[in-house]
């Protein structure tokens, strides 16, 4: 019965949420990576228009969903680049951000890394749209500059965003990093991992989300795990770990970290899955978006019960 009481507390909230228009929508997801990985060139920094393109398009989605979308750019080598903001629900009160990097590395389309990141944040936006009510602010956030040259610096745009974050005292219930969630392998040795054993506990077949954070990074961490695991309609891993296991800061959750934010990552797992990580193979036609969508939905049913 123990067992059972978190898959029951979760049943008795469902009532309260705005759960009927929740489902993601495949077709938005299909369009919002087709408009990212079809800009003129790479989004990446030295593609300098088709990252703007992108960061556009981002802004005008959160707009039609029914954020307050803003701005944060900055200037890195007399450039200027922007990170994309838009927050639901009330103003005032610890926030939640969701946050997702929208530029690639290299000459490569970027559909898993990072547009499927980015999709989910866009239908994520769409979905927090239409709740009546929000049970904190919910900030979404598509940063620019997470790969390199710019990786562990401080031009990344999540490093930028919470900075700011930390200088202005602005209380942060959590941060949740969307990295690669679009690509999924049921055969039997698709999944490895930094550390071998690892595959005697979660199996070698890449078909699930893992819920990726540090040793110590508190309450929301564990919350939020849980309920994402037991909202989720796919299998999920739930997996912490010290910060230096390779893997376990590879995106924009790191830099909350930096500021003693708590943070995690939602991932398919990257490379250690995606064989066309960082290749010019890494194309819409390789993603599963119905899994993708049950990975969105899970998040909005974990954010709404916390």
């Amino acid at each position: 019965m123990l067992r059972l009481f978190p898959v029951l507390l979760f049943a008795t909230l469902l009532p309260r949420l705005n759960l009927a228009q929740a489902a993601a929508d495949t077709t938005r997801l299909r369009r919002d990576l087709v408009a990212l990985t079809t800009t003129p060139e790479p989004r990446n920094y030295l593609h300098q228009a088709s990252l703007n393109q992108a960061a556009d398009y981002i802004k005008a989605e959160l707009a039609a969903a029914g954020a307050r979308p803003t701005e944060q750019p900055y200037e890195v080598n007399g450039r200027t680049y922007r990170n994309i903001l838009g927050h639901f629900g009330p103003e005032d009160g610890p926030r939640l951000v969701l946050g997702a990097h929208y530029d690639v590395c290299g000459e490569q389309p970027g559909a898993d890394d990072n547009g499927s990141g980015v999709a989910a944040l866009l239908e994520l936006a769409r979905l927090l749209g239409r709740q009546k009510q929000l049970p904190c602010r919910v900030d979404v956030v598509a940063y620019t500059l997470e790969e390199p040259p710019f990786f562990r610096t401080k031009q990344m745009g999540s490093y930028v965003h919470a900075q700011a974050l930390h200088a202005a005292g602005v209380p942060v219930r959590g941060m949740v990093a969307l990295e690669m969630l679009g690509y999924y392998d049921d055969r039997k040795g698709s999944q490895s991992y930094p550390f071998g054993p690892l595959k005697l506990l979660f199996g070698t077949r890449g078909n699930y989300v893992t819920v990726a954070q540090k040793f110590g990074n508190g309450r929301f961490g564990r919350q939020f795990a849980r309920r994402y695991k037991t909202a989720a309609a796919l299998p999920v891993k739930r997996f912490k770990a010290p910060a230096w296991l390779p893997g376990i800061d590879f995106s924009d959750h790191l830099n909350y970290w930096q500021f003693d934010y708590p943070a995690l990552l939602l991932t398919d797992t990257a490379f250690y899955r995606n064989k066309s990580y960082h290749e010019p193979t890494d194309t819409l036609a390789r993603l599963d978006l119905r899994r993708l969508g049950l990975a969105v939905d899970a998040v909005l049913a974990a954010v709404l019960s916390l």
